[in-house]
């Protein structure tokens, strides 16, 4: 087998284009406050051509109440038009490791502004029939303040990876990491080069070059991330989200 110490020292960065500063730049995404919750409520959103939002601070979610800060949690809509639009330019999984800028205005096409700041997707929920996005969850984020994020892992130079071109197959085994990351550096994705990779190489979570801001929230920076496999099983085991 060989050894991963002959190949690449660095085989991965975290990448801030074209995503998390062009997105921030062309899609401001645009809310209006609900008064009212409900199921009711929200199924008129959506007959309207709205999306039910909900935006807070992260640690909101933290069972330490302590640690809790001010939440300024907004319930809001936003436009099913413009969601999709984002969508189709920054796709999943992207969606979910990228900041927004974020506008509350009082209503519909109002010039009123009530609110505003960066903000990062949390969670896309979805009609399991249908795939119809039934509600989105964001949470703020504002420079200086430290988020969860589960960021995509990208494989690049697989073209030009040895172990490949002797018939062996890229095995992912990760197709995330989640870090803490301050929101003035989350990257939509980490690129992983497997182009010096050759039969039995791995990459391990502690190989990554990251931001120096980054934490890795793994209890084992060992476990690999990827693999080159000598020969494909016929029942593989599913990556490890």
């Amino acid at each position: 087998m060989t050894l991963w110490c002959r190949t690449v020292q660095k085989v991965a960065h975290n990448s801030r284009t074209p995503f998390s500063r062009t997105t921030s730049y062309y899609h401001t995404i645009q809310a209006i406050p609900r008064e009212c919750t409900g199921s009711r409520v929200s199924a008129r959103d959506r007959s309207q051509g709205r999306i039910p939002a909900v935006v807070f601070a992260q640690d909101l979610l933290d069972q330490n109440t302590d640690r809790r800060s001010p939440s300024r949690k907004q319930i809001l809509s936003t436009e099913r038009k413009q969601i999709h639009s984002i969508l189709k330019s920054v796709e999943l999984p992207f969606f979910c490791s990228t900041t927004f800028p974020l506008q509350i205005r009082a209503g519909s096409g109002s010039s009123v502004l009530l609110d505003s700041g960066k903000v990062l997707p949390i969670k896309v929920h979805r009609d399991e029939e249908t795939g119809r996005i039934l509600n989105l969850v964001f949470v703020w984020a504002d420079d200086g303040t430290e988020l969860k994020v589960d960021v995509p892992v990208v494989f690049k130079g697989v073209e030009s990876c040895p172990g490949l071109k002797k018939g062996g197959y890229l095995k992912s085994i990760r197709t995330s990491l989640k870090y803490l990351c301050p929101a003035e550096h989350i990257s939509p994705k980490i690129e992983v080069d497997v182009s010096n990779l050759d039969i039995g190489d791995r990459v391990f979570m502690s190989d990554i070059e990251v931001h120096p801001s980054w934490k890795l929230l793994s209890k084992n920076e060992k476990m690999p991330l990827c693999k080159i496999s000598a020969t494909k099983l016929e029942n593989p085991e599913p990556a490890v989200m």
